[in-house]
């Protein structure tokens, strides 16, 4: 079975893309390929995101902010958007899910926290819809 290739879309991919991505890569391990873009990205990973991230223990500092491209999501065999709206492109084809998330931008790390373990719980199940492995 070929490995699954997972796309997580937000506005700025600054946030709640890159916790998404971060949590995938950590648990999925080899058994998933993973992508991360924005609509409109911002220029450095939402702070408070990558403190709550480290709590976890996996480090997303590395992960910067991408622009979403249509070579991005024709490589993607899952496309997962995030509060983008109608700024998230629709391709047909590809297997669709929107997680309905508060955006952590300029939130403090109390109101973070909640964001990031419905998204490990997301992330989770995905990998368990995917038959991948949870790593470690």
């Amino acid at each position: 079975m070929p490995t699954p290739s997972v796309l997580f879309v937000c506005v700025h991919n600054a946030g709640r893309s890159q916790m998404a991505a971060g949590f995938l890569r950590a648990l999925g391990g080899d058994g998933v390929e993973v992508r991360s873009a924005g609509s409109a990205p911002k220029d450095s990973i939402n702070p408070v995101a990558v403190e709550a991230m480290a709590e976890q223990g996996v480090d997303i500092r590395a992960e910067q902010p991408k622009v979403l491209t249509d070579d991005a999501v024709q490589a993607s065999d899952v496309v997962i958007t995030m509060g983008c709206g109608d700024a998230c492109p629709i391709y047909p084809g590809k297997r669709y899910e929107d997680w309905e998330l508060d955006d952590p931008a300029g939130q403090g790390i109390e109101a973070v926290r909640p964001i990031r373990d419905e998204i490990e719980r997301r992330v989770r199940a995905l990998l368990a819809s995917l038959d991948v492995r949870v790593a470690g």
